[in-house]
């Protein structure tokens, strides 16, 4: 860590990712419903489209530009980023149709964030198996991956029943009182 900083840079991305990813589900949802129609979902992710391509293609093609490095790109650097977007987008239309299928925000994005490190670990693990191999895994590491599945489970098994409309603003409460 630097002199002086709070807290190590990489740990500030990986925070801002944890908020953008957490708002992410309640804006979609919140998208969707808006759109005020039965393909609502595809129009929201049409616009998740849009704003993917404004952030991850014009923005890198400005900085490879401005740094004057867009060339030098490898077949294999290529194929595996375009697979990960790929998974990437799936996994935000899964979202869009979890909630289609009446999903909940919270439920849906909570099992979403439980199990995707559940999965990121056994994939890690298969195909970087651990230097000792699987045996010397710490226990605290498979007692983290087995607390994440129950969450996700607990979370789906015991989820709230639907909400009621959201509450009036206590002036507007007080003034329809008064009438």
């Amino acid at each position: 860590m630097q002199k002086g900083a709070i807290m190590p840079l990489w740990l500030v991305f990986a925070l801002l990712t944890v908020a953008s990813w957490g708002l992410y589900g309640i804006f979609l949802h919140k998208g969707q419903v808006q759109m005020g129609d039965p393909d609502g979902r595809y129009k929201a992710f049409l616009f998740v489209g849009i704003a993917y391509f404004i952030t991850a293609v014009l923005a890198p093609l400005a900085i490879l530009m401005k740094n004057g490095t867009l060339s030098g790109f490898t077949g294999g650097g290529m194929f595996w980023s375009l697979v990960a977007g790929i998974v990437g987008a799936i996994g935000a239309f899964g979202v869009l149709l979890a909630f289609g299928a009446k999903g909940s925000p919270a439920v849906v994005m909570s099992i979403i964030f439980a199990g995707a490190p559940v999965v990121n670990a056994v994939v890690s693990l298969a195909l970087h198996p651990p230097q000792g191999g699987f045996g010397s895994l710490k226990w605290q590491f498979i007692l983290g991956i087995m607390m994440a599945a129950t969450g996700g489970f607990l979370v789906s098994k015991f989820k709230p029943g639907p909400g009621g409309p959201p509450a009036k603003p206590a002036v507007e409460a007080t003034i329809q009182q008064e009438k």
